[in-house]
């Protein structure tokens, strides 16, 4: 190869979820090995299994945080939701300071493939929806709304532009379930419950 030409690399069209924890320093400053145990936990039992669920892929973690592709916009957003109202209902189980919430940013973009990471603006706009999400809280892009919103039963409320670290001012959309839906998946969950014990 000479010195003109440069190395093929991979790229392709992907669903990218940034997800962390909010006041991450916070909580760990708190209770380094309570909380830990706590994320641990919540990894195992509810993020972990979502995401495969969605056929998500996990690219990388962070003491805080998650990087995943997904092959459908549609499974990302489906998964955030769920994740969300999930960690939603566990509430109770982190009271006051000790409280565990995600933010979740999603982009629909064209990202470069590495042996174990992914790079490029789809990438770094997931990053920074994820940024001015809201404690519990999801973000999409425009392009995200506009390939779902037909297709899941999900309301999403436009921010309008946001400024963001090094992102041409982004538009910004939070996504959440409709009332209707989520009131069905809490009633499911208590009657689950109930036969557990009954």
């Amino acid at each position: 190869m000479n010195s003109g030409q440069r190395e093929r690399v991979e790229r392709r069209l992907a669903a990218i979820l940034a997800a962390d924890v909010a006041g991450y320093s916070r909580l760990m400053g708190a209770d380094e090995e309570g909380t830990h145990a706590a994320l641990t936990a919540l990894r195992r039992e509810v993020s972990d299994p979502k995401i495969a669920e969605h056929r998500g892929r996990i690219v990388k973690t962070t003491g805080d945080g998650l990087l995943v592709e997904f092959p459908s916009v549609v499974d990302a957003v489906r998964c955030a939701v769920e994740l969300q109202s999930e960690m939603a209902l566990r509430k109770a189980d982190f009271p006051g300071e000790r409280r565990i919430e995600f933010r979740v940013g999603i982009n629909l973009g064209d990202i470069i493939i590495d042996e174990h990471d992914i790079y490029g603006d789809g990438v770094n706009v997931a990053a920074r929806l994820e940024a001015v999400a809201e404690p519990g809280g999801i973000c999409v892009s425009r392009v995200v709304r506009d390939q779902v919103r037909d297709k899941l039963d999900f309301a999403f409320e436009d921010r309008g532009e946001q400024q963001v670290k090094n992102i041409a001012r982004p538009r910004v959309f939070d996504a959440r379930r409709q009332r209707s839906a989520l009131r069905r998946r809490r009633w499911q969950i208590r009657r689950a419950i109930r036969r557990r014990w009954f």
